[in-house]
């Protein structure tokens, strides 16, 4: 139930026709840096609350975001941009996709914990 709802999330960003003025994909980089910043949010309170099995936690921390992210889509954004050559892109993207997410998983767990 999670999953799916995260992915229904995924698709209605995915459709924002107003992330598509660059090359760069936004629609990905955006519905997985608010899933990394919601997972961190859950798993902060969950090491708060000692709740870390909880079902509720799995609901929402495995389905809702594994559903709102997407590794998959990201990858493969990056093949398409190696194979058209463009390097800069491919960087680019990486590298900004990481630190994002990284930094909002952080960013929730600090602010929950």
């Amino acid at each position: 139930m999670g999953g799916g709802l995260g992915s229904i999330f995924r698709y209605l960003i995915s459709n924002m026709s107003t992330l598509y003025f660059t090359k760069i994909p936004y629609h990905t980089l955006i519905s997985n840096s608010i899933g990394c910043l919601i997972f961190g949010l859950v798993m902060g309170w969950a090491f708060k609350n000692n709740q870390m099995n909880s079902p509720q936690i799995m609901l929402i921390a495995t389905g809702f975001c594994g559903g709102l992210t997407t590794f998959s889509t990201f990858a493969y954004e990056n093949i398409e941009f190696i194979k058209s050559g463009d390097i800069y892109s491919f960087v680019f993207y990486t590298f900004i996709s990481i630190v994002i997410s990284f930094s909002s998983i952080l960013i929730g767990i600090q602010l929950l914990k």
